[in-house]
């Protein structure tokens, strides 16, 4: 036998959440350094983003803490030099946890560190796990018979959508299940850097087969009744799921062509009417505008699915609608509860990223990802509008301020980043 090593007597501490590619790699790479790794997922525990936002002064996850050091996000963690990864391994290893360590929720239980080798180990508690414990007490989840088989702990679509309209306020609670179901299955099929989805085998997954009976119930959804609040977080929820569940039907579109055709054609029946991608941001989320390359409105003035869009465009939804940037906000899955506040930290988080927008000081010039141009209208229709919509919704951080000195400085400049259209799937 060689030399013993001792336990590490630190910690490495990641802020994440469920779906996040970057998360997914960065956890995948302080895997490999052989230190005890604690996972928090902050969608799961929302009363500890303030505090991770106060200790990195950043809205995106990953988030990662050696011991009390703070290193960043994945990109930050993928450009360290050796020396200095292997200096903050050390440190974990040798160093006991300072007392200003980042915090872990109250009930966590330092799951990677401590193993579960009695089974006794509880895991973090679920949001929707109330959701469960209540359709267990209501009896909606027993055994449910499909074809010659009989399925414990099952339910079919119809009884969770009976259950729901009767007890719950059907649509958010309905909109959030079909986003959490189709996040977990992202998650599961993405690969081990976090750089590619198996569409082809998340297709084929039994919790597809589930989400799919789901989708169905939609159409019994009522949408006059919903709050604006309501509505966004219901629409920006199925979007984002049915962009998904596009993928692995049509496969994901690859030319500008494909993608017209994917945007106008890709629908769900919610309601008893017909929501394509491009209804469901132009029509509703937009409050009835047209779109990019779009000639007409979607809704006419005598189409019923009118009643149901928002009385204006809602700028904030463009950062919520599939996250592309180079970290995630930390919401995956949209409450009405906390619709605006969520929203506000979707922009935040975009805007930190350079894709969303860069500073130049010294030519002057602010260069904005394509969404701002498509979409110029929303942000006030003038350069100057949008400058300053953008400099309003940014979190206080060093490409602020420059914002601001460039700004107060008069005759700034604005151009638009190239947008990255390539796809995720590994087929």
């Amino acid at each position: 036998m060689g030399e013993f090593e001792s336990s590490p007597l630190g910690r490495v501490t990641v802020y994440s959440i469920q779906g996040c590619p970057h998360c997914i790699q960065a956890k995948a790479t302080l895997g490999r350094l052989g230190v005890p790794v604690c996972d928090v997922d902050v969608g799961r525990h929302p009363e500890l983003r303030a505090r991770v936002k106060e200790l990195t002064g950043r809205s995106t996850v990953p988030q990662i803490f050696f011991n009390n050091i703070h290193v960043g996000g994945n990109d930050d963690l993928q450009k360290l030099a050796p020396e200095e990864l292997q200096r903050l391994v050390s440190l974990v290893k040798e160093q006991p946890l300072p007392a200003d360590a980042p915090p872990l929720p109250e009930e966590n239980q330092a799951e990677d560190a401590a193993g579960d080798a009695d089974g006794e180990f509880e895991c973090e508690r679920d949001e929707l796990a109330d959701v469960v414990d209540d359709l267990k007490r209501a009896s909606v989840i027993g055994c449910n018979r499909r074809g010659l088989s009989t399925y414990k702990q099952s339910f079919s679509g119809t009884q969770l959508v009976g259950w729901l309209q009767k007890e719950k306020g059907m649509a958010a609670e309905l909109s959030a299940l079909l986003r959490e179901m189709i996040l977990k299955l992202f998650s599961e099929h993405l690969s081990a850097d976090g750089k590619c989805v198996d569409y082809k085998s998340m297709s084929v997954s039994p919790v597809f087969e589930r989400y799919c009976e789901l989708a169905i119930q939609l159409q019994r959804v009522e949408l006059l009744t919903l709050s604006r609040e309501e509505k966004l977080a219901f629409f920006i929820n199925i979007y984002n799921a049915l962009v998904i569940h596009g993928y692995l039907r049509l496969g994901a579109p690859t030319n500008m062509w494909q993608r017209y055709r994917f945007f106008n054609y890709v629908s769900y029946l919610i309601g008893g009417e017909v929501f394509t991608l491009q209804d469901i941001e132009n029509g509703v989320l937009r409050g009835n505008r047209k779109g990019v390359a779009q000639l007409l409105k979607p809704f006419s003035k005598t189409d019923p699915r009118l009643q149901v869009a928002l009385p204006d465009a809602e700028p904030l939804i463009h950062f919520a609608l599939n996250c592309g940037a180079k970290g995630c906000p930390p919401i995956k899955t949209y409450t009405p509860q906390d619709i605006d506040s969520q929203l506000r930290t979707a922009a935040e988080a975009f805007l930190e990223n350079d894709d969303g927008c860069m500073v130049d000081s010294g030519k002057r010039e602010v260069r904005l990802s394509q969404i701002f141009k498509w979409y110029k209208a929303d942000f006030g229709g003038t350069d100057e509008k949008l400058l300053n919509w953008v400099l309003e919704h940014m979190g206080d951080s060093p490409k602020k301020t420059s914002l601001q000195s460039v700004l107060s400085a008069g005759k700034t400049k604005v151009s638009y980043l190239p947008y990255d259209w390539s796809t995720n799937s590994t087929h």
